[in-house]
C-alpha cells in the first residue's frame, strides 16, 4: 500500500512538470500562462510561438502521461493501481504542484496515458481528433468530441479502464468550459 501510494504521488509530481512553461523558459520565450489563452498547453504555445516550441511541449506532455502508466503496466500492477497512476499524472498536469496549480487542459497528457493503456483506443482518439479538426478547424472541438468518445472506446476495447476514462473525460470537458462557451457564441478560433 505504501509503495502504491508513493508511485501514485511520484506520477502526480511528474505530471506537475509543465512542458509548456519549461519549454518556453528554456527557449527564452514568455510564460504561455501570461499570453494568448493563458493556457500552458500545446495549442497556446503553437499560436504564440510557433511549431518548434509546440512540438517540444507536445512531446513533454505526452511523455508525462505515457511513462508512469507504461511502467505500471510493465510491472503488471493491478487495474486500480494503474488507473490511479494514470489519473495522478493527468491531475498533475491539470493542477501542477510546481506551477501554482495553474495547469493545462490535459489533452496531450491524456493521450500519452491512453497510449500506455491501450494503443487501439489511443489510435481511435487520434483519428477522431484529426477528423473533427479537418472538418471544423477547431482544436478545442476536436478535444471535446474525442473526450466524449474515450469512455466508449475503452468500453468496447478494454473495459477495465472505462470508469477511469469517464472521470478523465469529465475533467477534460470541465477544463474546456471556456472553449465550449466560445464555440456556442461562435467566437472560438
Amino acid at each position: 500500500m505504501l509503495l502504491t501510494s508513493l508511485y501514485v504521488f511520484l506520477s502526480y509530481l511528474l505530471g506537475s512538470l509543465s512542458a509548456a512553461v519549461i519549454t518556453c523558459k528554456l527557449m527564452h520565450l514568455p510564460d504561455p500562462r501570461s499570453e494568448g489563452s493563458n493556457n500552458p498547453g500545446v495549442t497556446n504555445v503553437y499560436q504564440l510561438y510557433g511549431k518548434k516550441p509546440a512540438v517540444f511541449t507536445l512531446v513533454g506532455d505526452v511523455l508525462k502521461g505515457l511513462l508512469p502508466v507504461a511502467l505500471a503496466r510493465y510491472y503488471d500492477l493491478d487495474v486500480l493501481t494503474v488507473s490511479l497512476v494514470a489519473m495522478a499524472a493527468f491531475l498533475g498536469h491539470l493542477y501542477p504542484l510546481f506551477f501554482s496549480f495553474e495547469g493545462g487542459k490535459g489533452v496531450a497528457t491524456a493521450f500519452g496515458l491512453m497510449l500506455a493503456l491501450n494503443f487501439y483506443v489511443a489510435l481511435l482518439v487520434l483519428v477522431t481528433w484529426l477528423l473533427v479538426l479537418k472538418t471544423f478547424k477547431l482544436s478545442s472541438l476536436s478535444a471535446l468530441i474525442s473526450s466524449v468518445l474515450v469512455p466508449v472506446y475503452f468500453y468496447f476495447l478494454d473495459e477495465r479502464f472505462t470508469v477511469m476514462s469517464v472521470v478523465m473525460s469529465v475533467f477534460l470537458i470541465w477544463r474546456h468550459r471556456s472553449n465550449i462557451k466560445k464555440i456556442i457564441d461562435g467566437t472560438e478560433d
